[in-house]
Formats: structure tokens, C-alpha cells, sequence
């Protein structure tokens, strides 16, 4: 394998479209039924959000990430929490657009003794409405963009512009997507969840999912599958795979969000694909072992170390 131990002495700036969100999560011993009650052992506020949660990752895998997204009220109690958090992770925050009277998402997550967890989120309507700066503002020293597949609506123009001056788009496809949409077109990486995939695709497996996408597209097309590992196409159309490292899960919230970042600071360090992916798995992968959201993200070292020990649920290899 081909990863790279440090990250480079210059690190590689990712712009990561999204809307921020603030997370309240809740231990529970299960899911409560409808019109019960069930009690939390743990509460912790953190922040969270496709883009966001990828910032982290990105940040602490040794790259710069900028967030770039709507949010509410500047003075609301939800902006101020998060700008501090993302201060604290070293984001940059300068592309953030605050939209007046309106409210940050914010979401109530429930996590089970699986790991798994349970999320209800809102999303004021009116964020969709947002307008982002100029290309030229967004994309000055930017070496690759990273985008949630449910904004589409205000950042495909922006990702065209980005491919047409060679910088590499990756969407994180965690909805189902239209066949006609324009980010699977403007996208250089595509990154489906597998029910999204499915569901984009219109086909219960995720195999020929991947393939039916690729007669619209031109992207590198992959799905990931938790603990199933990853499948993707190769460049001869080939469906490869990608085995996800065994670990012991107690949180998977986020865990795809840094999957997300990790692979994305792989391409602008220029790793060959099975490389980034593998990096990528790593990364979400210890994760999981730890409560917290993408603040559980590892940092470079201990992804390099799980690396080198090389232990997966099953060879690298075609995926049948």
C-alpha cells in the first residue's frame, strides 16, 4: 500500500459545503416505543452536520478544512455554541453565511448499546434559500470541495465552476438522488451511502446500483456498507471492494461524515484510490470505538498505525 505516513508540510485545503447542525444526544438502553418514555444514562451537546463533522476529520488528519454553509440568527444560543467548537478545531469559519431570524439545525440523536443511532433533525426551510459567495472567493486556494448531496440546490453551480478549473468535487450522497441532478454530473468522486444508493438507482443491490449510476456519470462511484466495507468501480468498470477494519463499535454517529473527510484529503494528497479508501476506512473505524460524534475522530497517527497493522474483515479484492 501506497498511504502516506505525515501529511504534507503544506496541507491541502478542503471547502466543505454544508449546513452545520447542533446534535443533543442521549444514551438509551433502546429506542423508546411510540408514546413512551424511556430514560438517558448520558446527554452530551456537541456539534454535528455532514460538512461539519468532515471539517473535523480533515483537520485533525493533518489538512485545512473552511466550513460553507447557512446557519441562523448570528445571536442564537445554537450559532454561538458552534462557532466556538469550530474555533476550537481550528476551521475556518470565514465563509459561513448567518441568516437573519432564522434558526441553526438542530438535532435530537438517541445512540443504543449497538452504536447505532436514531436522529430527528430540523432544518429551517427558509436555510435553503441561502446564496454563496463568488467562485472566485470560495476557490482561491482550494484543492478540493466536499459537499452534502442535499445542497445541491445552492452549490452545483459552484462545483461546475470547480471542475472546470480542475478541482476535484466529492459529494457525499447520503439521500437518494435523481438520475438527472446535476452534482452527479459536476462530481469528480461520488460517495453513496448504500439505501441512497438503492434508492438513486432504483435496484435492491448495491453492485449494480453503482452500475446503472455509472451510465449517467463520468465520476468514481462507491458505497459504503458500515461494517461491510466499501464497493467501487474501477476505471475499466470493474466493482472491487474495499473491507471495512473490525472493530468494537459503541458509536457510529458520524462515523461516515469522517469516512467523507478522510477520503477527501486522501484525493488532493493525491493517494491512489484504494489507498484513500482504505485510509478513509481506517479513520472511521476508530471512530467508532468512541463516544462523541466526529469529535471522536482519530487523529493522522493512530490511522497510520491501524494501517500498518492491516487486520480487515476480508481481503481486498473483486467483489462478486
Amino acid at each position: 500500500m501506497n498511504f502516506q505516513s505525515a501529511a504534507p508540510r503544506i496541507p491541502p485545503r478542503v471547502l466543505c459545503i454544508g449546513m452545520p447542525v447542533r446534535d443533543l444526544t442521549f444514551r438509551v438502553t433502546g429506542v423508546p416505543a411510540r408514546g413512551s418514555k424511556e430514560n438517558a444514562s448520558h446527554f452530551e451537546e456537541i456539534c454535528g452536520g455532514n460538512a461539519l463533522n468532515a471539517a473535523i476529520a480533515i483537520v485533525r488528519l493533518g489538512g485545512r478544512a473552511t466550513i460553507c454553509g447557512p446557519m441562523g440568527d448570528q445571536k442564537e444560543t445554537s450559532s454561538r455554541y458552534i462557532f466556538e467548537m469550530l474555533a476550537h478545531e481550528g476551521i475556518e469559519t470565514n465563509h459561513i453565511i448567518h441568516m437573519p431570524g432564522l434558526v441553526t439545525p438542530i438535532s435530537t440523536i438517541m445512540i443504543d448499546p449497538s452504536g447505532e443511532r436514531t436522529i430527528v433533525t430540523f432544518r429551517d426551510p427558509e436555510l435553503w434559500k441561502v446564496r454563496l459567495p463568488a467562485p472566485d472567493t470560495l476557490l482561491d486556494d482550494c484543492h478540493a470541495i466536499l459537499t452534502e448531496s442535499r445542497c445541491a440546490e445552492f452549490c452545483t453551480d459552484l462545483c461546475a465552476e470547480a471542475r472546470r478549473r480542475g478541482i476535484p468535487v466529492v459529494v457525499d450522497a447520503d439521500r437518494a438522488m435523481s438520475m438527472r441532478e446535476g452534482l452527479l454530473t459536476v462530481s469528480s468522486h461520488l460517495v453513496f451511502s448504500s439505501e441512497p444508493l438503492q434508492e438513486t438507482a432504483g435496484v435492491a443491490d448495491d453492485g449494480e446500483a453503482l452500475r446503472r449510476v455509472a451510465k449517467v456519470t463520468s465520476s468514481f462511484l462507491a458505497g459504503t456498507r458500515g461494517a461491510q466495507g466499501t464497493i467501487w468501480l474501477d476505471e475499466n468498470g470493474n466493482l472491487q471492494q474495499t473491507p471495512a477494519f473490525p472493530v468494537h463499535t459503541v458509536d457510529t454517529l458520524g462515523a461516515g461524515d469522517v469516512f467523507h473527510g478522510a477520503f477527501t484529503l486522501a484525493i488532493t494528497e493525491k493517494q491512489e484510490l484504494q489507498d484513500a479508501l482504505r485510509f478513509a476506512s481506517a479513520a472511521a473505524a476508530l471512530k467508532c470505538t468512541r463516544f462523541g460524534g466526529a469529535l471522536a475522530a482519530p487523529r493522522r497517527a493512530e490511522v497510520v498505525e491501524l494501517l500498518k497493522q492491516g487486520r480487515t474483515s476480508s481481503p481486498v479484492g473483486t467483489a462478486h
